[in-house]
């Protein structure tokens, strides 16, 4: 059920942003992490992401280990519209 939340919460935060996702290099993005303060940080293969200022922020070069937020691990990410 892990997933089933996950997925769930990652789908929320999507719809309070653009269809638009900014990708970030590791430093960048860590840096930004610490300015945007986000609650949770979602997981999908590579790629960590977190909804801030209408955008999707990402970077595929994190690690978890690297975050102080909880880390939800979802199985997907799409921008493409809801559909089961």
């Amino acid at each position: 059920m892990a997933f089933a939340g996950g997925a769930a919460a990652a789908a929320a935060a999507a719809q309070h942003t653009s269809s638009y996702r900014v990708k970030f290099r590791r430093d960048e993005f860590l840096e930004l992490v610490q300015v945007a303060q986000p609650k949770i940080i979602y997981h999908v293969r590579r790629m960590h992401f977190f909804a801030y200022d209408g955008f999707v922020m990402y970077t595929f070069e994190c690690d978890t280990n690297e975050f102080t937020q909880k880390v939800l691990h979802a199985i997907e990410f799409s921008n493409e519209a809801w559909s089961e």
